[in-house]
């Protein structure tokens, strides 16, 4: 079975995190219910005549891809892959919204053309001329997953070089909807954080982040990826189970994880499932969590393998990441575990190269 490595990260999200001189331990807490992306400079990586018709998805997309690209000193990958929950989540209610006001009639395609799922990986592939596979996985919380899984058969399977990435946008229309149902905290709740909120709803944001896999490892590589398993229901006493064998699938036991990474985003209803893993199955090991950061979307976990890798290569773990405080013995093996209301579970295993 051939490495895959991960030799270049690019990451548009709630923090300043396309800057490479900011550090993780200046990142800032969210505090409020719902949260824009921190927009990066676009037209460092953007024509401007193109960044007026490009979605904000599709944009902060392709500025993460590039800087993806440019660590991993690559120009043309073998496939594009990427995964969203929504898709072009903001063209779709302004296709919706011009539906109803024109009642059917004398519609513009341009926002349907738009809309589309795939708009963001062929939107890609088209800056940087690739003809290569190109594929999109829309599985709600486990798009960025299932994409990930593909991009590592394929390099298993002989490609050298993979671009998978994840991303979702927020729509005015939709985040009220998902407000109306509960799932997105008031803002009273989080004065001190999602973690002592102890009410439900979360707080939601929007991202992209993109990975260049090669088979190869470079001067930049930040680790291995190992393994990925996604699990689409579960309950709450199998979930430790399901971790233990995906560990042993992989030769490893529970003893041989160096930090776990956890998905927690503060909604009490489904705080049990991490629960376990901090009380029993983990509890000697170092806990992180990243939502407080990021904010919860459909692919918010490529936001979480981005931080776990920049740790596994900088082998230091900011403060600001902690649940817990264990002497740390060096960071080698690192396990991420993720779900979305009880559903959509997900493990990520990565080393540090």
């Amino acid at each position: 079975m051939k490495t895959c490595y991960i030799n270049g990260m690019g990451c548009v999200s709630a923090q300043e995190s396309t800057n490479f001189e900011t550090l993780l331990d200046l990142f800032k807490e969210l505090k409020e219910p719902v949260v824009k992306v921190h927009k990066p400079t676009y037209k460092a990586y953007i024509k401007p005549a193109m960044i007026r018709r490009m979605a904000s998805g599709v944009k902060n997309s392709v500025v993460a891809a590039n800087i993806a690209l440019k660590e991993a000193d690559l120009s043309n990958p073998d496939a594009i892959i990427t995964g969203t929950g929504m898709g072009c989540l903001i063209d779709s209610e302004k296709f919706l919204k011009k539906l109803i006001e024109n009642k059917e009639a004398f519609l513009t395609p341009t926002s349907f053309i738009q809309s589309t799922h795939n708009t963001v990986g062929g939107q890609i592939a088209l800056a940087l001329k690739c003809n290569a596979y190109n594929m999109t996985y829309v599985h709600n919380a486990t798009s960025f997953e299932i994409a990930l899984i593909d991009a590592l058969l394929m390099i298993q399977e002989g490609e050298e070089s993979v671009l998978v990435g994840g991303v979702d946008e927020l729509g005015d229309y939709t985040t009220e909807l998902y407000r109306l149902l509960g799932q997105i905290k008031e803002e009273k709740s989080l004065s001190n954080g999602i973690l002592k909120s102890n009410s439900i709803g979360t707080v939601f944001s929007e991202g992209a982040s993109f990975f260049a896999l090669g088979n190869k490892k470079s001067k930049n590589s930040y680790a291995k990826l190992i393994d990925v398993q996604i699990i689409d229901t579960c309950t709450q006493e199998e979930i430790a189970k399901k971790a233990t064998s995906f560990l042993a699938t992989n030769n490893l036991t529970v003893a041989e994880i160096d930090v776990v990474v956890l998905g927690i985003n503060g909604d009490k209803d489904f705080q049990d499932f991490y629960s376990g893993f901090q009380q029993t199955l983990f509890k000697n090991t170092q806990q992180l969590y990243y939502k407080h950061l990021s904010g919860e979307y459909n692919t918010a976990s490529a936001f979480g393998l981005w931080m776990a890798a920049n740790i596994c290569k900088t082998k230091s773990i900011p403060a600001v990441t902690k649940l817990n405080n264990k002497p740390e013995n060096g960071i080698k093996k690192v396990l991420l575990y993720n779900q979305f209301r009880g559903e959509n579970h997900s493990f990520t295993l990565i080393e540090s190269c």
